[in-house]
């Protein structure tokens, strides 16, 4: 995702699970089925630039392994929590895979 309207219509519409490091925003819209698309909030808040980069890379990554967890018309974002700086990419991408498997049942949808 790249549009501001895409990332607020899935944090305002979109079911919300938090993890002790990130918190997620799933939002099925049934009229866009291009494919799943993935959305990265990293704030100030989290460190350094370098040490938000570095953060962003784990999520992209982590993402990237679940694309096909993920029915064709979600939109998710991912908000990177300040303690987010000091968890491996292996803890990041289990609690993101937990946060969006909670979101989706909390959303009643089925995978």
């Amino acid at each position: 995702m790249r549009r501001s309207t895409e990332f607020d219509a899935a944090v305002k519409y979109g079911v919300r699970a938090a993890q002790p490091d990130v918190v997620v925003h799933v939002r099925r819209v049934p009229e866009d089925a291009a494919g799943p698309r993935v959305g990265l909030i990293i704030a100030k808040p989290v460190g350094s630039a370098v040490d938000r980069h570095r953060v962003a890379r784990q999520l992209r990554h982590a993402a990237r392994a679940m694309l096909g967890d993920l029915h064709q018309s979600d939109h998710v974002v991912i908000r990177a929590l300040p303690s987010s700086r000091q968890a491996s990419s292996a803890r990041l991408e289990q609690q993101l895979r937990r946060a969006v498997r909670r979101a989706v049942e909390s959303a009643g949808t089925d995978r």
